[in-house]
């Protein structure tokens, strides 16, 4: 890998921050909305009711907003990265490796990101409507149900071809 210029040095940073910031708040988000559910269905647990749930909502928004202006923020700064840093990807695997997982997972994100908007939304709104944000949240853990652990193993992956950086080949000049 080439020497890195000081813009691409910096974006690299805001991306591995961003990065990290968005897997902590994903794997905590996923966490605190599991935990509202009984263990064996989508049903709300026996404590929770449309009194409290408005509290419990306005408890998880903080999550739910940092995910999405974290993973906008990744996918951003990471694309300015690959653009400014110039890296032969064809010589550096795991960088290659690595856009490929961002390029499977971006689209299914993405959408998870346009509902969590629409949670929020409704969270914010004057008359928050109690059973409709119960019902996006259900469909959400319903609709990609297995999508989140996915996600967060591929991300582990992520972290290890950063870290690690295997498939490497040595320029042939």
């Amino acid at each position: 890998m080439e020497k890195l210029n000081l813009v691409s040095k910096t974006f690299l940073f805001i991306t591995i921050l961003f990065f990290s910031l968005f897997l902590g708040g994903y794997v905590a988000r996923q966490i605190v909305i599991y935990q509202l559910f009984e263990p064996t269905g989508i049903n709300f647990k026996s404590t929770y009711n449309e009194q409290n749930l408005h509290i419990v909502y306005y408890t998880i928004l903080p999550l739910i907003v940092m995910n999405i202006v974290t993973y906008i923020t990744f996918l951003i700064s990471y694309l300015i990265f690959m653009l400014t840093s110039k890296i032969k990807i064809k010589y550096e695997g795991w960088l290659f490796a690595i856009t490929v997982i961002l390029l499977i997972t971006a689209p299914f994100e993405i959408y998870l990101s346009t509902v969590d908007y629409k949670i929020v939304r409704m969270i914010m709104a004057d008359s928050m409507q109690i059973n409709a944000i119960s019902e996006l949240i259900k469909d959400r853990m319903t609709e990609l149900s297995s999508f989140s652990l996915i996600e967060v193993f591929s991300f582990a992956a992520i972290i290890f071809l950063g870290l690690f950086k295997p498939l490497r080949k040595k320029n042939e000049n």
